[in-house]
């Protein structure tokens, strides 16, 4: 199998079904940024140095293929891969455990102090970016809402991990005071 396919020559994509849609489709914009998340979490582990860590984020990846092969099959009766209730509550399990390690909040914290958390805070943005795709992605077409619900929980669990490295490294959160001074 080739790698190229020339489809793309054309601004086409397949997607799992054979059906072929402009590369600006809602539903390819939207796993295409999941897969910018899931390298954007890749950058992120290169930075950090908490084995535990790594350990989750690799699984968050893995579980990223699975939202992307969701998105690019338009009907469900495809036997698409899906992403589980138990998924969901693993990351949340995990963002609990987390956030119990750092100082409760007390605003609005800015993103920044290590190189990991800094990483960990572009995932995040960039997660939120295909969570707000994948939200009107479902406006206009049918997609599995766990999809959306576990996106929404990896955003907050790359905030709190942020936070974590931050804290291991002994740097305080950056709180936003309201001002522009």
């Amino acid at each position: 199998m080739k790698l190229y396919t020339k489809t793309g020559d054309k601004g086409l994509t397949g997607l799992f079904g054979g059906v072929e849609v402009a590369k600006d489709h809602p539903r390819v914009c939207a796993y295409g940024q999941v897969d910018e998340t899931n390298a954007a979490i890749g950058v992120a582990t290169t930075a950090c140095n908490d084995a535990e860590t790594i350990d989750k984020l690799r699984e968050v990846q893995r579980d990223l293929f699975t939202v992307g092969a969701v998105l690019a099959t338009p009907n469900p009766k495809d036997n698409a891969p899906a992403i589980t209730e138990d998924q969901i509550a693993r990351v949340e399990g995990w963002i609990d455990r987390a956030d119990g390690q750092v100082p409760a909040l007390t605003g609005f914290i800015l993103p920044g102090g290590t190189e990991e958390a800094v990483r960990l805070h572009m995932a995040r943005t960039i997660c939120r970016r295909a969570e707000r795709s994948v939200a009107a992605l479902i406006s206009s077409e049918p997609v599995d809402g766990r999809v959306l619900v576990y996106l929404n929980r990896l955003g907050d669990l790359l905030f709190v991990l942020a936070r974590c490295a931050n804290h291991r490294a002994g740097v305080a959160d950056f709180i936003w005071d309201g001002s522009s001074e």
